[in-house]
């Protein structure tokens, strides 16, 4: 196989630490040029008519999907640990309010579209969507999201318009990105932008009118100093006892949870397989399991969009080890290594904590966490 591609190649963010970047980003400035032959028994399979061509646009098709720009392949190379990664330092907040004129894409003549949006760069995160208008060429959606902003002045936010189909891969009718830097913190900006096939201004297909996305944006800022709080707070404080005098009380924000690492978890077994699960309002969250070690190291961050602070509130953080038993092939068991439970409102108080916990039920288990708390 001989694949011909034109790259886009980002060194970012660069650190005082060698090779002077933490993270290589690479995305595809048009569909790569696949060239590839296939033989069984001495026979080329390439030779039956038409099998080549459906091929190689199969995979060609594939590979933009995932990696045309701005699409992008995130290779980290620093450890997260060495702090070079951007931290979040706002929310923006996205209301899809309407398409028109968008493509037929059906047989009688209409599409069944949706939104998925995304913030590029930063974090891996799946995308938010909105709700299908069914039969629809000029949709009304007004639904509205909230997003994590890592760097507004280089990242984009982006709308991609589907088709939904009940079978097989849903039609893209269009897509288009609005740069952050345009918005002004705290200011509402509503846009109506064209939609285009894809982002290569010498795409053909790029001229034929495909419809127009119009959207909300308004762009908050984390507060820096959120110790407004007078005075300490005890962990069983209810928040209507909390002073009234704090105006981060009742803002909403991000609470960042890393999980960095334990320390002499033991199980019953000489070789553990752990992974972290983080528990939040019923929301779980699992760190990577790591082979045959009793002192993992994750350094893996998850986040929580909240409309408030959570003042009452405790997460539930757990090691557990995994382990495939051969003798039943695929069959696996779970042990409960220790676990610990954090009380918020010491995070809400203090903006920011980074300690080591012993984990309870473990004889001398420990837990490296660092949870913050992100007003807007």
């Amino acid at each position: 196989m001989h694949i011909t591609a034109s790259m886009r190649v980002t060194l970012k963010p660069f650190v005082p630490t060698f090779p002077c970047f933490s993270n290589v980003v690479v995305s595809l400035m048009d569909k790569p040029e696949v060239d590839f032959g296939l033989k069984v028994m001495g026979g080329d399979l390439m030779a039956i008519p038409g099998l080549y061509q459906y091929v190689q646009k199969l995979i060609k098709k594939q590979v933009a999907s995932l990696y045309l720009w701005p699409q992008a392949l995130e290779i980290p190379i620093l450890d997260a640990s060495l702090g070079a990664t951007k931290k979040p330092v706002g929310i923006l907040h996205v209301k899809v309010v309407r398409a028109r004129e968008l493509l037929k894409m059906d047989i009688l003549g209409s599409s069944d579209p949706y939104v998925k949006l995304k913030i590029s760069g930063g974090r891996i995160v799946p995308s938010k969507k909105t709700s299908i208008k069914t039969k629809n060429l000029n949709p009304e959606w007004n639904e509205e999201f909230k997003l994590t902003v890592n760097d507004p002045m280089s990242q984009v936010l982006e709308l991609h318009v589907y088709d939904w189909e009940k079978v097989g891969m849903h039609d893209k009718l269009g897509m288009q990105v609005i740069p952050l830097m345009l918005l002004k913190p705290h200011e509402k900006k509503e846009l109506t932008v064209g939609l285009v096939k894809n982002l290569d201004s010498n795409e053909t297909r790029n001229r034929k009118p495909r419809g127009s996305i119009t959207v909300e944006l308004t762009f908050i800022p984390f507060v820096e100093d959120t110790t407004g709080l007078n005075g300490p707070i005890d962990i069983y404080m209810r928040k209507e006892t909390v002073p009234k005098t704090s105006s981060f009380v009742n803002r909403p924000g991000l609470l960042l949870v890393t999980v960095i690492s334990a320390h002499n978890v033991e199980g019953k077994h000489d070789n553990n397989n752990p992974f972290a699960l983080v528990v939040f309002r019923g929301d779980k969250r699992k760190t990577k399991l790591l082979k045959k070690t009793r002192d993992p190291i994750w350094n893996e961050e998850f986040q929580f969009m909240l409309d408030e602070a959570p003042l009452e509130e405790i997460i539930h953080i757990e090691v557990i080890s995994k382990r495939k038993h051969r003798a039943f092939g695929f069959a696996s068991s779970k042990e409960a290594l220790g676990h610990v439970d954090i009380n918020l409102v010491n995070v809400v108080y203090n903006n920011r904590i980074n300690e080591k916990y012993h984990l309870i039920n473990s004889k001398n288990g420990m837990i490296h966490l660092d949870i913050k708390w992100n007003a807007t």
